[in-house]
């Protein structure tokens, strides 16, 4: 895992241009914490900063191959689970390899297919090639978006970079925000391709782009495909099970530590369970890592949020499957320090996060980065499954918009039109935004031959959920953790795995009217009963009624400055909020005031210019 920036120009001489690029390559320190390098050629300069998971002494990168006819290079960042089977194809094929790395495999893999090397990959990854022989770069992104990759244009050529900021420290990038860049960032949609920043966009996700003096190209080598799903429910369930134990085993490779993600609910569970049972063959013991929060086992009130703490239920599946279990304890005054909320909106290169679940996160994270490098997690079993409450709602399966936005039970509901002041939030028209990129999203859905109204309306609905609300719980992961040098890999997003549970008819979703029944049926003989019947529970957050009053100061302090914010933003409503009851106060009146302090964040980081 990695990060990744370049820049193609066909004008100048990238050459003479090493210091650019060093500091393009500097923003991503801290993705890559373990070593850096730079690859100059007279039209194309890549930079890299590494952390080493596999082949630790010999896979440094950039990585490249001179030919006859020029040379071909690559920075890459990820993993490809299937390196060792493509390796092997491609000694067959006549190749010859100086490391055990996969970032090597992919580069000849290239050699050999092109950009139909991407159709052979199983993984989470972005990477960059600049092939001299044709002077063309090549930018490829996995299939479910799991690792970011961004590109902007200029006046002859491009710069990209695994985040935002490694383009923006190009003196030639445009640091300009205008309406449509903040109708994305207020919107929860995660429009596929949008960027914050005018004249940059991602990659999307299954995206190719290429750039060569005729200008830039784009296509995708995969979307979600529509099959006729003919597998009885005993077979459906043995096929899970099975896609299950490979993805866990291919994801378990690794020549540094690695640990699982447990809150004790059932996605995670799963996952630690088929870990430990993986590595107890070899005769190794799981590492499992929970968040908590102080006061937690005797202050915890229930809440149509959360009807139960994590903890007990961690520690249930760490009895049975015998992990060396650890709770991570943050109280709220660290999760409140402004330096960690600093720290985030850095990671994620945006004044939107999810306030105090992102802080603590980034917490969770650093303090498992100290005894691993690797982690795995549940994240979007709850997607590919159907676990979200709305899904089994009818009044958001009716709903003529995105269901996690049509119930007010979603805390997700967070594009909350009061982000902004009364002219700005007119300007945007989030309203429309929405209903627009709603039908955008919609009209990508293919029907199968003979699907009822209602299970293609349910198709819609999980088809929304994976091409747009899982990426941002995916950005949200991946720029947490490599912001303190931590891998983490998504089982649940291999894309066998979710190509074959989107295929299957929601009435076998559902098969025991519950949600996620066919992954509770798949893995029923490896977790407690207690786990197994646990109504779902979301990422925790603190309750401690002292981290309201910490936000109220931190607002109030604000309030005494002339901070830009206030140019986006309404002052009295912030006053307003800091004179109510820390003790009493709602999350969501909390959450406006985090939205405020994050924002004031971003503006003091990045500086943007505003079009609006």
């Amino acid at each position: 895992m990695c990060g990744i920036t370049g820049w193609v120009s066909f004008d100048r001489d990238l050459t003479t241009h090493r210091a650019e690029l060093d500091a393009m390559t500097a923003t991503m320190a801290c993705r890559g914490p373990d070593a850096d390098g730079v690859w100059l050629d007279r039209r194309a300069a890549l930079g890299h900063r590494r952390l080493a998971v596999i082949d630790v002494e010999g896979g440094s990168q950039p990585m490249w191959v001179d030919t006859d006819d020029g040379a071909v290079a690559i920075t890459y960042s990820g993993e490809v689970y299937n390196f060792v089977e493509l390796r092997g194809e491609l000694l067959r094929r006549g190749h010859r390899f100086r490391s055990r790395s996969d970032t090597e495999v992919v580069l000849h893999g290239y050699l050999e297919w092109g950009e139909a090397v991407a159709d052979r990959l199983n993984g989470m990854y972005a990477f960059a090639v600049w092939d001299a022989r044709v002077d063309r770069l090549v930018l490829i992104r996995d299939r479910l978006g799991v690792k970011p990759l961004y590109v902007a244009g200029t006046d002859d050529g491009v710069l990209f970079g695994s985040e935002p900021k490694a383009i923006l420290a190009n003196a030639l990038a445009d640091r300009t925000v205008d309406l449509d860049g903040l109708r994305e960032l207020a919107s929860f949609t995660q429009t596929p391709g949008a960027a914050v920043w005018r004249g940059m966009r991602e990659v999307v996700p299954g995206g190719v782009v290429t750039v060569d003096r005729a200008g830039l190209r784009e296509r995708r080598y995969w979307t979600l495909p529509t099959r006729a799903h003919t597998d009885d429910l005993t077979t459906t369930v043995a096929t899970i099970r099975e896609l299950l134990e490979d993805v866990v085993d291919r994801q378990l490779v690794s020549d540094v530590p690695r640990c699982t993600l447990l809150s004790g609910g059932l996605d995670s569970s799963v996952i630690t369970a088929l870990a430990a049972a993986n590595l107890g063959r070899r005769g190794e013991q799981v590492r499992s890592f929970t968040v908590d929060f102080v006061g937690r086992d005797h202050d915890f009130v229930a809440d149509e949020f959360r009807a139960t703490p994590d903890a007990p239920y961690a520690l249930d599946v760490a009895a049975r499957v015998g992990s060396q279990h650890q709770a991570v304890v943050l109280d709220q005054a660290t999760i409140a320090d402004p330096a960690v909320r600093r720290a985030v909106i850095t990671a994620r290169d945006s004044p939107i996060s999810f306030g105090d679940l992102d802080t603590s996160l980034y917490l969770l994270f650093q303090a498992i980065r100290q005894h691993s490098t690797v982690a795995l997690s549940g994240e979007s079993a709850d997607e590919v499954f159907g676990g979200y409450r709305w899904f089994h709602q009818p009044q958001a399966q009716a709903a003529e918009t995105f269901p996690w936005m049509a119930v007010p039970v979603s805390g997700a509901r967070a594009q909350a039109p009061d982000r902004f002041n009364a002219d700005l939030t007119a300007a945007l028209d989030l309203r429309g935004y929405i209903r627009d990129r709603y039908a955008q999203a919609v009209a990508e859905v293919e029907r199968a031959d003979g699907e009822s109204d209602h299970e293609m309306r349910m198709r819609v609905m999980c088809h929304l959920h994976l091409t747009r609300f899982v990426r941002m719980l995916l950005e949200r992961k991946d720029r947490i953790s490599m912001a303190v040098g931590l891998e983490v890999r998504v089982p649940f997003c291999d894309h066998r795995l979710v190509e074959y549970v989107y295929n299957t008819p929601w009435s076998l979703k559902t098969f025991d009217g519950r949600e996620k029944s066919l992954l509770r049926a798949a893995t029923a003989d490896l977790l407690p009963s207690s786990v197994l019947n646990r109504v779902k529970s979301p990422y925790p957050g603190t309750l401690d009624p002292l981290y309201a009053g910490s936000l109220i100061q931190q607002c109030k302090e604000l309030l005494s400055t002339d901070d830009p914010v206030f140019e986006l933003v309404d002052r009295s409503e912030l006053e307003d909020l800091t004179r109510r009851d820390s003790a009493t106060m709602s999350l969501e009146y909390r959450n406006r005031m985090e939205r405020v302090l994050d924002l004031s964040t971003w503006l003091d980081i990045y500086r943007p210019q505003f079009r609006l």
